[in-house]
C-alpha cells in the first residue's frame, strides 16, 4: 500500500498541515513558492469537500496569473533562483544534474564547492544539449541574462498538479485547462 506523501488539510482551529508539496522543500523558487501558497489558501477556504472541488477553477485563476506573469516577464530573477544541495563532491556525481554543472561554473572562477554546500541557480536553457548552458550559477548571472520560461511553465504546472492531485489532476491535465480557459477567452 502506498503511502499519501503529499497533501494539505485544514484542521478544526483552521490551521493548514502541509506535507510533500514545493512549499515545504527548500530547492523551490519564490515564484513557484508564491504561486502554490496562493492557491493552498483559496483551496484552504473551503468548509467541506464539495466546495473544494468548486474551488479548482479559482486555484486554477491564480496559475494563469502567475503564468502570464513569466511570460510577460514581470518576474524578479531573484525569485526564480532554485537552491540545491551537494550531497557529494561535484567529481563523484555521474550525471550533469544541474547542481554539478552549477559546481563547475564556480570552480572555473575559482570558488570552491564541496560536499554539504547549497548552490544557487537560474535555469536558462534546460533542454540545451550542451549541458553548461542549462543553467546559470546566481554569482554569475549578468545583465540580460533570460530565464527558461518553458522550464519554470513547468515547474509552476507540476507543482499546481502536486496540489490538485487529490482530484485526479496531472501535469499535463493542468497544461490542457490552462490551454482551455485561453481559448475560451479568445473565442
Amino acid at each position: 500500500m502506498s503511502v499519501l506523501n503529499r497533501y494539505f488539510g485544514v484542521m478544526e482551529n483552521g490551521k493548514v498541515k502541509i506535507r510533500g508539496l514545493e512549499v515545504r522543500r527548500r530547492d523551490t523558487p519564490g515564484f513557484i513558492f508564491d504561486a502554490q501558497t496562493e492557491m493552498i489558501n483559496i483551496l484552504a477556504s473551503a468548509d467541506n469537500s464539495a466546495e473544494l472541488y468548486r474551488k479548482i477553477p479559482e486555484a486554477l485563476k491564480v496559475l494563469k496569473a502567475y503564468r502570464q506573469r513569466l511570460l510577460n516577464g514581470e518576474v524578479p530573477i531573484s525569485d526564480l533562483i532554485v537552491t540545491k544541495h551537494m550531497s557529494k563532491q561535484p567529481k563523484n556525481y555521474k550525471q550533469h544534474v544541474s547542481q554539478v554543472i552549477v559546481a563547475q561554473q564556480l570552480s572555473n572562477q575559482g570558488v570552491e564547492v564541496h560536499a554539504g554546500n547549497n548552490v544557487k541557480f537560474l535555469f536558462t536553457h534546460f533542454e540545451d544539449k550542451r549541458y553548461e548552458r542549462r543553467v546559470k550559477a546566481m554569482q554569475l548571472i549578468e545583465k540580460g541574462v533570460t530565464p527558461d520560461a518553458k522550464k519554470y511553465l513547468l515547474l509552476l504546472y507540476a507543482s499546481t498538479a502536486n496540489l490538485l492531485s487529490f482530484s485526479g489532476y496531472t501535469t499535463k491535465k493542468v497544461y490542457d485547462a490552462i490551454k482551455g480557459q485561453q481559448q475560451k477567452i479568445l473565442q
